[in-house]
């Protein structure tokens, strides 16, 4: 199998990586930090134990945390089926849940000694540039004060499009969003594993993975999980999202008593996943992986040829169809002639605009438009290609284009 490596080469890698790591993002499941009854003091504890030591190592640690629902559920007495109520109970166990959550964290922490900010966050705050940018110096302050982030969605105002869909994406975006070294997912489950166990009895545990590629994707289903296979499906995307941007990520067991103390002591224990050799920028990730598209723009193959191997921006003479409405410097999806996203970039021109030039070469957009801001649709140095359809992360000429 070629996305694995030897067990001696992931234990070096394992051992090499880790000792290197100085900036950490750890992602706490409900899976984890939840029972039927709510919170799971216990294990609160033995994590806010094990970040302190890390700290202590002078590292510098961010903790995404899920379980606001779990605690609001738990404070009112109701059964779970009553979220069946939808988006709006969730945002009210959430709103009275948060509190809860960040009191367990302040007290367990304060027995060790390590101070702890809470930081709430929807996708607006990340997908407008500035206020991106100001997350990220808000985190940097608070590691001069040797405090621990807590980062969690805020579902009290999250509604269906400010969503970052889980907690997984939003501890990957805020790796890459920090240039952390590492991302580790605690949850229920082990490690990866080749088939079913249940039902395969050669299936093992797959503790190195060099390359995400369709067939780590597919392994999702063999986990046992409380989860469920979209929830380790999630984690493999959020892993490959690090991965591009040339971070180490691991899945492996929270409830562990040790399991963070075994990481970096280079056990081998759950599922460590390598970083690319090439990575993308941190602009070229906000593109790709942040922004969520406003529309889409059909392309021809001659264009996908020239996106793909060529490493050419988008003109207007390749694109065959404008979907959705959007205005200038929006974020949109090419997509080819089969309906798959090859490339996500900021358009230079509007919708409306597209649907007159879409198809012309660049010399008549002033004749239409009365004005040309761009012989380009969608400039290369704003263009990146996807990788969830392609064979490979990126072309070369991607690679070598950063």
């Amino acid at each position: 199998m070629t996305f694995q490596v030897s067990k001696e080469e992931g234990l070096f890698y394992r051992q090499t990586l880790f000792d290197r790591s100085k900036r950490v993002v750890i992602k706490v499941g409900s899976a984890v930090l939840t029972d039927k009854n709510g919170l799971n003091l216990p294990v609160i504890e033995n994590l806010a134990r094990q970040i302190a030591f890390l700290c202590s190592t002078g590292r510098e640690v961010i903790l995404v945390s899920s379980g606001a629902v779990a605690a609001g559920r738990q404070r009112l007495g109701i059964s779970k089926k009553k979220e069946r109520g939808g988006l709006k109970v969730k945002q009210a166990l959430a709103a009275i849940g948060q509190g809860l959550l960040m009191q367990a964290y302040e007290h367990a922490f304060a027995t060790y000694g390590q101070q702890v900010a809470q930081v709430l966050l929807t996708h607006s705050d990340l997908s407008h540039r500035d206020r991106y940018l100001n997350v990220r110096n808000t985190i940097h302050t608070l590691f001069e004060f040797g405090v621990v982030p807590i980062i969690n969605e805020n579902d009290t105002v999250s509604v269906e499009e400010l969503r970052f869909g889980d907690n997984d994406t939003l501890g990957a975006l805020i790796t890459n969003m920090i240039g952390a070294d590492m991302f580790i997912i605690l949850t229920d489950v082990e490690s990866l594993f080749t088939a079913n166990p249940a039902e395969d009895s050669s299936a093992h545990p797959v503790y190195t993975v060099a390359t995400i590629d369709k067939q780590v994707e597919n392994m999702a289903g063999n986990t046992l999980s409380l989860l469920g296979t979209g929830g380790m499906q999630s984690k493999i995307r959020a892993a490959k999202m690090v991965a591009c941007c040339g971070g180490s990520s691991f899945i492996g067991p929270g409830k562990n008593k040790n399991i963070l103390q075994d990481l970096f002591s280079g056990d081998l224990v759950g599922t460590f996943f390598l970083p690319m050799t090439e990575k993308i920028g941190g602009r070229k990730h906000w593109i790709a992986h942040v922004l969520k598209p406003k529309g889409f723009l059909v392309v021809d193959k001659g264009a996908c040829t020239a996106l793909i191997e060529r490493g050419k921006s988008l003109l207007p003479s390749g694109v065959m169809e404008v979907r959705g409405r959007f205005g200038v410097g929006a974020a949109v999806h090419c997509l080819n002639e089969e309906g798959v996203s090859i490339a996500a970039g900021l358009c230079n021109y509007s919708s409306l605009d597209m649907e007159k030039i879409k198809g012309r070469n660049s010399g008549q957009i002033e004749k239409i438009l009365g004005y040309k801001d761009s012989d380009e649709v969608i400039h290369r140095d704003n263009l990146v290609l996807l990788d969830d359809n392609l064979d490979s992360a990126f072309s070369l000429r991607e690679r070598s284009a950063g």
